[in-house]
């Protein structure tokens, strides 16, 4: 029975250390690509829409041009070339909510 007491603090050790889990977006020592745990690769780029009134399945207008452009090129983006100006993504607040939107609302479809 005291021989059960002193093996609790090794195996609750053990266990401690089995749980620890890999940093997201690492890729644990011996995955594959494209098995769980791997990274996903960077989708192509294509350029971004420029056009002032950029096609959209539903009615924006109304919406500032920089969300129209980015909803445009969210939902161009849901096949396998991501369409993005990654420079406005990150400094333009409407650019970036249109394409989020765009990009969420034309995967449902």
């Amino acid at each position: 029975m005291n021989h059960c007491r002193s093996l609790a603090p090794a195996l609750a050790a053990i266990f401690v250390v089995a749980c620890v889990s890999v940093p997201p977006g690492s890729v644990p020592p011996g995955a594959q690509p494209g098995t769980p745990g791997a990274a996903e690769p960077p989708k192509p780029q294509a350029p971004p829409t420029t056009s002032p009134n950029p096609p959209a399945k539903i009615n924006l207008q109304g919406f500032p041009l920089p969300y129209r452009q980015g909803y445009a090129d969210g939902c161009a983006s849901i096949g396998a070339v991501e369409q993005k100006d990654a420079v406005r993504f990150k400094s333009d607040g409407q650019y970036r909510t249109g394409w989020m939107d765009g990009n969420a609302l034309c995967k449902k479809r």
